[in-house]
This record gives C-alpha cells, structure tokens and sequence, in this order.
C-alpha cells in the first residue's frame, strides 16, 4: 500500500496529536518533575506518529473497494471522532454548566486529588476493595485484545470464510478485519487523547478547561487510576497504540503478545495483591508469588492463542514460543524499567516470539 489523499488525513492528525502530547509531557515534566515519567510519554509521542504512518501499510491491497473503506475509515477517525469531542464539550459548556457556578467549582484538580485520596485510603484498608479495584483494572486492559482477535476472527472466518462477503465487497477478509480493528482503535485512541488533553489542561493557567470533564468519567478516573497517573497519560491509549504496531506479525503471534499483556500483567498484579507475601525487591510491592503468576498466566494464553491460531505450527515450536514469551514478560517485570510494561510486553514479546516463529 502507498499513501493516498483518503490516508493522509489520518496520518496528519497523528502527527498532531504525537507533537501536542509531547507539549504536553514537556509541560507536565517542569510542574511535576517527580510524579510525570518523560520516558512514558516521549515513546507515546513516537507511538502516535509511527502509527499515524503506517496505516496505509496494514492493508494488503489497493483498490478501489480498499479505498472505499478506507475513506469511510478516515471519516470515522478524523471527523465523527473529533465532532463527538466537540459535542461533548459544547454540551458541558452550554447546558451542564449553563446557570451552575458551583459544578466548575468543584470540578478542579484539587477537587479531584480529594475524592482519589478518600478512596485510596478506603482500598488500601480494604484488601476485597483493592482487589475489586485492581480487577477491574486489568479487565479494561484486556478489551482492545479481546476486541481486535474477535473482529479479526470474524473478518476472515465468517464474514469471509462463511458469508462469501468478500465476493460481494471486493475486499478480502483480512482487509476488513483491519478495516475494522484500525477504524475502531484509531478512533478509540483519538477519544481517549482528548480525555487526556481536557484531564491535564491543568497545567494552563489561562486555559484549563479541565472543567469540562464530565463528572462520570472523572468518577471513572478515580477508580482507575493510580497515584502516579494523574500527572500521565492513561494506560489504555499507549496500550492501544502499541498493539496496532504489532499487527504486522503473524496473527497468532499477535493474539500471544496482546493477551501476555493484559492477562499476564493482570494475573501477576491479582495474585500478588491477594497472596503476595514475600516482596522482591524488598521495597516493591511486587510479590515473588506474583512474578511466578505472571509467567504461568502467560505461558498459557501464548499456548492457547498458537494452538487456535496457528494450528500448523508444530507442538514442539508452540512450546518454545510460549515459554520465549513468558520468559520476556518475567524479565520485563523484574527489571521495573522506567517505561511502561505496556508498552514494553506487546513490544518485546511480540518481537522475540516472533524470532523464534521465523527461526525454528
């Protein structure tokens, strides 16, 4: 695929947003020198832009049924998405706020640090309720994978392999999964960068509207959070943007990396809150019950994920590639590296499992 006047629009408006992160990041790094990791956000600013380019890649064909969806695609991604935003903010300004001074008042930053540490203080005396917390967590973590396997599986198997759609269409159904994964998921990451942008334009003194945060996903936030990601951008949209890159790789290889990283981490944080007795490091409050976790939990969906997806691949390369990726996840979580384990899981892993693919 080439770039063509119906892609470059998505392209452009991930380069904006990339560059208007990365104003951000500088922004936070100088208020909040302590609480903003730079590292996170700088490979964020990469993430939107390498993304933003390589859309016209992920398709295998171009013509013009291809370019019909992917000038539906665009409009979706750079038009509907951004007029949600809008809307949203126009509603906020115009009608929830409209005669009620006291809802702006109460919708600030220090507003916001009271509710969080009234909570916190609640789930850390509470361990059902950090446990409850924490799950829910880790299982909005595992929607854009259990999104993306679902609409590619049914692209290829049913709305191609069933219903012949792709005779109809003139698109084949690996086309239209990755018409649907991107349109869905680039759209995705554009809503949640908008969150980001209202929640921390508290850094402006003249142009917070952090007020137009609706009080519903400020409530969400609350419970979503962790201490040091009120000053960050949010987990999902870094995690969805490292996952599009990986959707290059050989489709079981994808499906291993994305469920590594939402059920390994998940399975390594839940068991080592509720049974983590012994801490390592000393200081962590990562448990050793919890790395051993981790490892299991992710050797098994890269086993599960190989053997439904790649059903040609021989059990003894299944084996070797699943415990390359449990490997790679327990690496990455001893080391607690200044980045993000999600952006580093579905990279590294993804990039090692797919090593041994290609070797063995």
């Amino acid at each position: 695929m080439v770039f063509t006047i119906i892609t470059l629009p998505i392209t452009i408006l991930f380069i904006v947003m990339g560059l208007s992160q990365l104003f951000y990041a500088i922004k936070l790094k100088r208020m909040f020198p302590k609480e903003h990791n730079f590292y996170n956000s700088f490979i964020v600013v990469l993430l939107w832009i390498v993304t933003g380019i390589m859309y016209p890649f992920f398709y295998m064909e171009d013509n013009e049924h291809v370019r019909f969806h992917q000038s539906f695609s665009m409009s979706i991604i750079c038009i509907f998405s951004l007029l949600l935003i809008f809307s949203i903010l126009i509603y906020q300004h115009r009608v929830v706020l409209k005669d009620r001074p006291y809802l702006k008042q109460n919708r600030t930053l220090a507003k916001f640090l009271e509710k969080y540490e009234l909570t916190n203080i609640k789930q850390n005396n509470n361990k059902s309720y950090s446990l409850r917390t924490d799950f829910h967590r880790k299982l909005f973590h595992l929607l854009p994978a259990g999104v993306i396997i679902i609409l590619y599986n049914f692209s290829v198997h049913i709305w191609e392999g069933v219903l012949h759609a792709d005779q109809v269409w003139g698109i084949s159904g690996h086309d239209y999964g990755m018409f649907l994964i991107l349109t869905i998921g680039y759209a995705g990451v554009i809503l949640f960068a908008a969150l980001d942008l209202i929640r921390l334009s508290y850094i402006f003194e003249n142009r917070n509207i952090y007020h137009l945060l609706p009080d519903s996903l400020s409530n969400l936030l609350i419970k979503a959070l962790r201490r040091n990601e009120i000053y960050e951008f949010t987990k999902t949209g870094m995690l969805i943007l490292s996952m599009v890159l990986l959707l290059f790789l050989p489709f079981g290889i994808f499906a291993a990396a994305a469920l590594i990283t939402s059920i390994g981490d998940g399975f390594a944080s839940l068991v080592g809150v509720a049974f983590g007795k012994h801490h390592f490091p000393k200081n962590s409050n990562k448990t050793i019950i919890g790395y051993v976790a981790g490892f299991l939990a992710s050797f098994s969906v890269s086993l599960f994920a190989l053997f439904v997806f790649e059903p040609a691949l021989l059990p003894f390369k299944v084996i070797v590639i699943s415990l390359s990726g449990g490997i790679v996840f327990l690496i990455i979580d001893l080391l607690s590296l200044k980045i993000d384990d999600n952006i580093l899981n579905p990279i590294f892993c993804g990039i090692i499992m797919t090593f041994f693919y290609n070797i063995l």
